[in-house]
């Protein structure tokens, strides 16, 4: 990894299991929602099981804010962390590899190999503040041009939670003929206000470290650090619950620290904990420059609103949502069941951990994705395999 204190990936790094494609859209450029232009884009993606003769077994996972595209696969050279998704990659399991040909890429805006802030502009000087505004919809078109160069029409299916959702979401909206189904977990039609609020202090902590130097922090080896610590504890407090925090931390102190001579909580220690581990192997600029991408969902955007724009969808949607998460509560998951036409009731994952179930529950998870690979993709409107769905 990345020399120094940062452990980002880098050219220069270990390249994993990742391959690379780089676009150019014929020397035209990627035109980005928000106007802006980039005249490249190279991909970091990794694939498990094997492409068909058609083409037509590819699946799409999608990643959420901080992972990549290291979904399954042991931690090693080029992957400071195991898969995200690990249970649920592979033979046998709900993605099947002797079945399926699974695909993840990092996002547009990432930094883990995919164009980012931390990339080289041509004049060989990192982006940094010139990286421009993106949305989710500019992250799925570099999806499509990936597809193109794999060969595949349409994926079987594209299945992400939270951001990963949200582009799940955007694939069926804007691409519903390049793929078959889509499962998309513990997200809502676009941003609210509440998640807006909660992402917009974290880019505010971030920037209001000293160190950030508007953007162009990257010949300091230490950079914003202390400000992504703790953007990152302000959103692990809303990934979990009041519930979870009460039984795992209450009001124990941290190890032998007495509290009242400055000690800390372990609740405390905790979150700053979590903010210490990710700022060791996120880029601060690419968390603010996606964070922005989530407020900016909106599958209405443009479209006549949220009603009109899923309510043109046509192919199987399978909606879940986690039982106590409170950063992407159940009542959105409700609306996208109501508003796709051939979405049918959402699956609940019951879990105690927020919105983080998306991530930990996978024995749950893994249950919804087989019931939702099995859906066929010209089935009736109101199909639902009721028996399969979890309550």
């Amino acid at each position: 990894m990345s020399e120094g204190a940062r452990t980002f990936w880098r050219p220069a790094d270990h390249p994993g299991n990742r391959k690379f494609a780089t676009f150019t859209w014929g020397g035209a450029g990627l035109e980005l929602e928000g106007g802006g232009r980039l005249e490249e884009v190279t991909v970091a993606y990794e694939t498990w099981g094997t492409l068909d003769a058609r083409h037509s077994n590819a699946v799409l996972v999608l990643h959420a804010l901080t992972g990549d595209s290291h979904a399954a696969g042991e931690a090693g050279p080029g992957h400071p962390t195991p898969g995200w998704w690990d249970p649920l990659i592979g033979p046998g399991r709900p993605l099947d590899t002797d079945r399926f040909f699974v695909v993840c890429s990092n996002v547009l805006g990432g930094c883990q190999g995919t164009t980012g802030p931390s990339s080289l502009r041509p004049d060989g000087r990192p982006y940094g503040s010139r990286f421009p505004v993106i949305t989710i919809r500019d992250q799925v078109a570099v999806e499509v041009a990936l597809a193109d160069h794999l060969g595949i029409e349409s994926w079987a299916a594209a299945v992400g939670g939270s951001m990963g959702g949200m582009r799940a979401l955007e694939w069926v909206v804007s691409y519903s003929e390049r793929v078959d189904r889509a499962i998309v977990v513990a997200v809502g039609a676009a941003g609210t206000a509440d998640q807006i609020a909660l992402c917009s202090l974290q880019v505010r902590a971030i920037r209001a470290d000293p160190r950030f130097a508007g953007g162009d922090y990257y010949d300091d080896l230490t950079g914003p650090s202390v400000g992504l610590s703790i953007a990152r504890g302000i959103g692990q407090f809303s990934y979990r619950t009041w519930t979870e925090f009460e039984s795992r931390f209450g009001r124990e102190p941290q190890s032998d620290e007495a509290v009242l001579e400055r000690g800390r909580y372990a609740i405390e220690s905790y979150l700053g904990h979590q903010g210490e581990k990710l700022a060791l192997r996120f880029d601060p600029n690419s968390y603010i420059v996606l964070s922005e991408a989530m407020n900016h969902h909106d599958v209405g955007r443009g479209r006549g609103g949220v009603a009109a724009a899923l309510k043109g969808v046509r192919v199987p949607v399978t909606v879940a949502g986690v039982s106590s998460d409170r950063l992407y509560p159940r009542e959105l998951q409700e609306e996208l069941g109501r508003l796709i036409p051939r979405a049918g009731r959402p699956a609940v994952i019951a879990s105690p951990a927020g919105h983080d179930g998306f991530l930990l529950e996978t024995e749950q998870v893994g249950e919804i994705i087989r019931t939702a690979l099995k859906r066929p993709t010209k089935a009736a409107p109101e199909f639902i395999n009721s028996a399969s769905w979890l309550r």
